[in-house]
């Protein structure tokens, strides 16, 4: 992301290289001037101090002084003045992009001739002057795109965020009804979750908080991150995942839970005094319906950060060089928002082109621009990404360094079945109506789990929906044979894709971490009696889906 130092060098060596016309693209007008200003006042930025005009349809063109001509509303006539005028000066011209066409807009060709015949006079003129068109964004006719150079901007530092903050901290530190609660620790996570956004949106969720809650506290990171929900809509590649589920709502999986557990808030700046940099992501894979979307819903609820679903079906679109367009839009609002989780689900469906030319190369274009993202991004984006067939994937995305870690989710254990029946259960027999005289005990939960060797997750939890519509349709409480009927009506898919879990667990047995404690995974191997015998046997090891680290 680019930070304001980069912003200032580089506008100001456009400015003294006297480019004619340059144009920046922000909501931020306010405090894009205020950098603008800084620049033209300070000789040790710019070596020749120089006049700042502003111009819009509405002031006409405006001095620093105060003094306006409000009679040159018209970017005709401004652009006439601008000629006129023969000392330093920097013209920043406001919405001038709505005379330039595109967006169903009409170009008025008239402006864009004008601005032709400019460039060279004021790049040949004796005192330096430059033109900044400023506006949200900007299409340029294909007469003004060598004419033009565009000049991108920062988003708020954090010191500027802090600033915002303390501003509204100061204003209603006297106001009774106001309480202001915030560690140390709790006021930088407050400041770098809203990070991404401008300052009047920053401004924004702060005092929604105050509106809403009547105070600023750590709970105030929710309405930060409901601002950037917003953001998140506009785009049509990205979607906002708001729904919030608790790692306790994850039945097993606890190797996977301790390693994201152990780099919560690795994104703020206590992580900097042991020398840390932020986590780059994960890659998950297994047998499909164990929870590998579950937990990248939880990582959002345990770090507190946006949850974001790159859908890959979007990105690619039906008109030539839209899709790259689209995959580098998405990858910059990710970066936008930063600190987030970008989310990929099923990732090897939308790379399964990359070695075919089928597309005209797309989808290795796509790869490309990601694999490079990947390598190069320094903001802290962490990448959650699962598959259900890995080996599907190009050899360049798994190697060491794309990712922190690689986990593989195999067929729950006994312990995570027990876990799985125990979430299902409890969350759904609220009433006493349905619930009866049913028990919800350790007996109960291991008696289901004995009963349901070799089931994923997602089949248990339809075998408690499926017992529940038995109750329901009889107008009683569960009975441990609904459950029972339900499960030997359930076909698991390990039996229907045998031989595609085994492939699984023997691919990996040596490339990746077990999601599962290894105390937990004793009934599918006794891996402690058949290593003594075979040490490093790959048949025991693809036995136990994945490399027994733990942590």
């Amino acid at each position: 992301m680019l930070k304001e130092r980069d912003f200032i060098t580089r506008l100001s060596n456009y400015l003294r290289a006297r480019f004619a016309f340059l144009s920046i693209s922000t909501w931020e007008e306010s405090r894009v001037i205020s950098d603008i200003r800084r620049i033209c006042e300070d000789e040790n930025i710019i070596k020749t101090k120089r006049n700042l005009y502003t111009w819009s349809v509405t002031d006409g063109l405006v001095s620093e002084t105060g003094k306006s001509n409000t009679r040159l509303k018209q970017p005709i006539q401004v652009l006439d003045e601008i000629a006129k005028i023969d000392e330093p000066s920097v013209f920043v011209l406001k919405d001038l992009h709505v005379f330039l066409g595109g967006e169903g807009r009409q170009t008025d060709y008239q402006v864009v001739r004008k601005i032709r015949d400019l460039v060279q006079s004021i790049e040949n003129a004796p005192n330096p002057k430059n033109v900044i068109l400023l506006s949200p964004s900007i299409t340029f006719p294909i007469e003004l795109e060598k004419a033009v150079m565009s000049v991108d901007y920062h988003l708020p530092s954090f010191e500027e965020i802090k600033e915002v903050l303390y501003e509204m901290i100061e204003m209603n530190k006297n106001n009774p009804r106001i309480v202001i609660d915030l560690s140390e620790e709790e006021e930088e996570q407050v400041i770098r979750s809203a990070l991404g956004l401008t300052l009047q949106e920053a401004e924004n969720s702060f005092a929604l908080s105050l509106v809403l809650d009547g105070r600023i506290d750590i709970n105030t990171v929710d309405h930060v991150l409901s601002e950037k929900q917003q953001i998140i809509k506009k785009s049509e590649v990205l979607e906002y995942i708001p729904e919030k589920i608790s790692m306790e709502n994850v039945g097993g999986l606890e190797n996977i839970k301790r390693w994201l557990i152990k780099r919560n808030h690795s994104w703020v700046g206590q992580a900097n005094d042991y020398g840390l940099p932020a986590p780059k992501g994960l890659l998950i894979t297994g047998v499909p319906g164990c929870g590998k979307s579950l937990i990248a819903k939880a990582v959002s609820s345990l770090w507190n950060l946006p949850l974001l679903k790159l859908d890959m079906g979007r990105v690619f679109s039906g008109i030539v060089g839209s899709s790259e367009e689209n995959m580098r839009k998405a990858l910059e609002t990710a970066e936008a928002i930063a600190p987030s989780i970008l989310w990929i689900d099923e990732i090897e469906k939308g790379l399964a082109g990359t070695n075919s030319s089928g597309d005209s190369g797309t989808t290795s274009r796509i790869f490309a621009t990601f694999l490079n993202w990947m390598q190069e991004k320094t903001s802290p984006v962490f990448l959650v990404a699962t598959a259900n067939d890995i080996q599907r994937l190009p050899a360049e995305f798994l190697r060491k360094g794309r990712f922190n870690e690689i986990f593989f989710v195999d067929l729950p254990t006994k312990r995570e079945r027990k876990a799985i029946f125990k979430i299902h259960l409890e969350k759904r027999l609220k009433s006493e109506k349905a619930k009866g005289t049913f028990s919800l005990s350790e007996e109960t939960y291991d008696h289901l789990a004995d009963l349901t060797e070799g089931y994923i997750g997602a089949e248990l939890e339809q075998i408690v929906i499926s017992a529940l519509f038995e109750a329901f349709a009889e107008s009683r409480g569960l009975q441990m044979k609904d459950i029972e009927k339900a499960i030997a009506e359930t076909v698991p898919l390990s039996i229907t894709q045998a031989e595609q879990i085994t492939r699984l667990r023997e691919w990996a047995s040596v490339r990746a971490v077990a999601a599962t404690l290894s105390d937990d995974r004793q009934e599918y191997v006794n891996v402690e009696d058949e290593e003594k015998k075979k040490p490093n046997d790959p048949e025991i090891l693809s036995k136990r889906g994945g490399r027994m680290l733990e942590f």
